[in-house]
């Protein structure tokens, strides 16, 4: 075998060496995370029919691989510039003969002329592995817990601006801080209580469900009390047609929502303050549907259909005017779709009453149980990434002592 290639076989097997040797340290860190870690830019084949915005992902997660693994494959040939190819870009000196050069005696640091070039190539694996971010999944104890499912389903029609248990001179600040102040609408209160309400909370799963002239799931139920009270507390009026009030179809969506759920007992709470006129589905079904999937029905009626001010703008100094106005209710429909269901109906004319109302609503359901396990991801790249930054610090180290180019 000529010896040029029995040199680059020594620096291949050098490069597998000083892997190895790097990987030591991550494996005796992680064993066992390691084999069952996920590389979070090298995705599987996809599944079934994702969404538009999935695919999008997924492109993207996609090319990133790609771009990864032409990294990895331009490793060899960086570690062929640095070591073999690098001959061919040195000066020269031609001679008559150099049997003298080749008999004669050589340095021990002769043979060590490719040590940094094997020490960035198996830096470089190291780094390129890293920008796959590869995680464990850390799963705490299977826990079973007490809870029951719930879904709440508040209105955002138009009815929700009008003021509620707010005298004049209480003002609350606009959504955006920018806006004058106003007075405390029923929709602000309805997400104070409920708000306080998922915060009282322990092992019950949430989820929301927002209508108006259509219905919309803002959160299916789940048990990241804080991502439900964040989504709660961004809810405003305007955000969907609130011209018309679809009860049956909020009630419908969600029933659908519970569907599949393992809780034994499930509740809907609507919250409501107007008549349903809109809607595919008629309260009556929605009530029918709840009743055949075991799921109750709990209706909180906000207001008594009295006349109620409301905001229609500002005047000249920017403070807020309002008018009287009035927005029909329907008890006796609320009141059959909770009968029907073996649920409860409320009437709340003030914010006191709304509390008492969503937090008594609850209290003599059965509780069921259910398994709950907390997980988390650790990321493992650093494990990857100080290996290459310490094979990097030595190969600099090597060059700067060992095999000094001259000139």
């Amino acid at each position: 075998m000529r010896p040029r290639a029995i040199r680059g076989a020594l620096v291949g097997l050098g490069v597998l060496a000083a892997l190895a040797l790097a990987l030591v340290g991550p494996v005796l860190a992680r064993g066992d995370a390691w084999r069952a870690a996920q590389w979070t830019v090298w995705p599987g084949p996809l599944a079934g029919h994702p969404s538009t915005a999935d695919a999008l992902s997924w492109v993207a997660r996609a090319s990133w691989r790609g771009a990864l693994g032409a990294a990895l494959l331009s490793v060899p040939y960086l570690v062929w510039r640095m070591t073999l190819g690098a001959d061919a870009r040195v000066p020269h000196l031609g001679v008559p003969t150099v049997v003298p050069l080749a008999v004669g005696p050589r340095g021990w640091r002769a043979p060590l002329r490719d040590v940094p070039g094997v020490l960035r190539g198996a830096a470089l694996v190291l780094a390129i592995l890293a920008l796959g971010r590869p995680q464990s999944v850390l799963r705490g104890e299977t826990e079973e817990e007490k809870g029951i499912d719930i879904v709440l389903v508040l209105d955002l029609s138009g009815s929700m601006a009008a003021v509620m248990d707010s005298p004049a001179s209480a003002l609350v600040p606009s959504p955006s801080g920018r806006g004058p102040g106003h007075r405390a609408t029923r929709l602000d209160v309805a997400k104070d209580v409920l708000e306080d309400f998922v915060r009282r909370r322990k092992t019950d799963r949430i989820g929301v469900v927002v209508f108006a002239k259509q219905a919309f799931v803002l959160s299916p139920p789940t048990l990241d009390y804080g991502l439900i009270t964040g989504l709660v507390s961004r809810i405003e009026l305007g955000v969907i047609d609130s011209s018309k009030t679809a009860i049956g179809d909020a009630v419908g969506t969600a029933v659908a929502r519970m569907r599949r759920s393992d809780a034994r007992s499930r509740a809907v709470v609507l919250l409501t303050d107007g008549d349903s006129n809109e809607g595919v589905i008629s309260p009556e079904y929605s009530a029918h549907l709840a009743q055949k999937e075991g799921v109750r029905v709990y209706t909180v009626q906000i207001g008594n259909g009295d006349d109620v001010d409301v905001q229609t703008g500002t005047d000249l100094f920017g403070q807020p005017v309002y008018e009287r106005k009035h927005f029909p209710v329907n008890p006796d429909l609320l009141q059959k779709m909770a009968h029907e269901t073996g649920g409860e109906s409320f009437i709340a004319t003030d914010k006191r009453g709304l509390e008492e109302s969503m937090h008594g609503v609850l209290d003599h359901l059965e509780k069921t149980r259910f398994e709950s396990q907390a997980s988390t991801m650790e990321d493992l790249f650093p494990l990857l990434l100080v290996p290459a930054a310490v094979l990097l610090a030595l190969e600099s180290l090597v060059r700067l002592v060992v095999v000094r180019r001259f000139p």
